[in-house]
């Protein structure tokens, strides 16, 4: 048992048991916050595709599922070609090669997406700004790839674009319920299943490596028994 403030807790949605609700974890909430920011800026499934980095991880395997769902095209960004498959499984149209992203940002490139999901930072995120369309939005919420931003003010003052950071810890709790409400009615369960693995938790000290080099895929959930 443990004792916490109440203001840091959410009631668990009545669809989810308890392991479920393991497997959406941070990632999962971060992603949903993510799809409402996208909403909230405009971008709707006609307005064009939407590109998720960090397609394989935690975060970006809920985004594709979750934007999938929701009637959007998805194209997901990953290093990892193996798993083409998975990715697609989940929901996403097309995979692309991260090394596409990850070279030095120009000011400006072709239109691809109208929005985004980004979990990576860094040159990526230049990247990925300097391709969304006008009056588009990237969702920022990670820096798997470093914490700076090498990149212009040239998509938002030209093309009218929004970058909206994404913070799941100090969100407001009517924010937090929101998501996870969202969550309950947005998030395919059976996909949800498709991207966890459980493993007893005595593997936690095993999975750390794993989990730095960016081999873990989708989700991980610890068994405590």
């Amino acid at each position: 048992m443990a004792r916490l403030k109440a203001e840091w807790l959410v009631p668990k949605p009545p669809a989810f048991t308890a392991a479920q609700a393991m497997a959406i974890g941070t990632a999962g909430y971060t992603a949903m916050l993510c799809v409402m920011a996208l909403e909230a800026h405009g971008v709707t499934p006609s307005s064009g595709p939407v590109l998720v980095t960090g397609a394989v991880g935690g975060v970006g395997s809920v985004a594709i599922a979750l934007l999938a769902r929701l009637g959007y095209a998805v194209h997901a960004s990953t290093g990892r070609r193996e798993e083409e498959a998975y990715l697609k499984s989940l929901g996403a149209s097309e995979v692309i090669d991260r090394a596409e992203l990850s070279g030095k940002a120009r000011p400006l490139a072709k239109e691809h997406w109208a929005g985004a999901v980004d979990s990576v930072g860094s040159t990526t995120l230049a990247n990925v700004l300097a391709s969304i369309s006008y009056g588009g939005c990237v969702a920022a919420c990670g820096l798997a790839q470093g914490m700076d931003l090498p990149g212009s003010v040239a998509p938002f003052i030209l093309r009218g674009i929004t970058l909206a950071g994404i913070d799941s810890v100090m969100a407001p709790r009517s924010k937090r319920i929101e998501a996870w409400s969202r969550l309950a009615s947005d998030l395919d369960l059976t996909k949800l299943a498709a991207m966890t693995v459980t493993r007893p938790v005595a593997d936690v000290v095993a999975l750390a490596p794993e989990i730095l080099a960016g081999k873990i895929r989708g989700r991980v959930v610890l068994d405590m028994g």
